[in-house]
C-alpha cells in the first residue's frame, strides 16, 4: 500500500500550520464555515497559507456558500484545493476550475456509491458520519464496513479519528488519506501540538 496522506483541518494560526507541516502533514485545512469554532477569517487564513513550507497543500473548506463568497476567499487566500461539506452540486463544485474534494455523510454504502457516480470530477470523496445538524465535520466515528473495497476514486477517511484509532482505521479501510481536526485538539478549535505529533506517528506506524 502506498503511503497514506494526512490532512490536519481547522488550522487557525500560522504557528499551528507550521506544527502540522513539520510533524509531517501533507495538507492543512482552512475552515470558512462561520458557525464552526474552527472558522478562520480570510485575512488570517492568508497569513497561515503564506507561512507554510513548500509542498504542503492548502485546502479551503466551505459549506453551502454562494459562488460569490467562494470567489472572494479565493481572491484573497492562496489555496490549492477546495473541500465542500454541504449540498453543493457537482456543477457548483467544478465551476471554480480547481481540484476539489466532496464530503459525504455516510449512512449506507449507497451514499458513497451515489456520490462517486455524481461527483465524477472530484479528486477524492471525504467520508464522515452523517449529521444534518453539524456541517463541516462531526468528530464521530461511523461504520467503516460500509466503505466498499472497490472504489472509483480516492477515499479520504474522516470522523472521530485520533492517535489511538488511526492505525486501526488504516488497516481496516486502506484509505488514500485521513482527515483529522477534533482528534488533535485540547479543546474545540484549539490545536494541541503534542496530539498532532502523536497522530502523525500513529499514521506512520502502519
Amino acid at each position: 500500500m502506498s503511503r497514506v496522506r494526512v490532512k490536519i483541518c481547522g488550522i487557525k494560526s500560522p504557528e499551528d500550520g507550521l506544527v502540522a507541516a513539520h510533524a509531517g502533514a501533507d495538507a492543512i485545512g482552512l475552515n470558512f464555515f462561520p458557525p464552526s469554532p474552527r472558522y478562520v477569517e480570510p485575512e488570517r487564513a492568508r497569513d497561515i497559507a503564506q507561512a507554510l513550507p513548500a509542498y504542503v497543500n492548502r485546502v479551503a473548506l466551505f459549506v453551502n456558500e454562494p459562488t460569490e463568497t467562494v470567489e472572494r476567499v479565493l481572491a484573497r487566500v492562496p489555496v490549492d484545493t477546495l473541500q465542500f461539506h454541504g449540498d453543493e452540486t457537482p456543477e457548483f463544485c467544478s465551476q471554480f476550475g480547481m481540484p476539489y474534494v466532496k464530503s459525504v455523510g455516510v449512512r449506507a454504502r449507497r451514499d458513497i456509491e451515489l456520490a462517486a457516480e455524481q461527483y465524477v470530477d472530484a479528486t477524492a470523496l471525504l467520508l464522515d458520519q452523517f449529521d444534518r445538524e453539524r456541517w463541516g465535520g462531526t468528530g464521530e466515528l461511523f461504520d467503516w464496513t460500509l466503505i466498499p473495497g472497490e472504489r472509483r476514486m480516492p477515499i479520504v477517511l474522516a470522523g472521530g479519528l485520533t492517535a489511538d484509532n488511526v492505525a486501526e482505521a488504516l488497516r481496516v479501510v486502506r484509505p488514500y488519506a485521513v482527515d483529522v481536526s477534533g482528534g488533535v485538539e485540547s479543546e474545540r478549535g484549539v490545536k494541541d501540538p503534542a496530539k498532532i505529533e502523536q497522530f502523525l506517528r500513529g499514521v506512520m506506524s502502519v
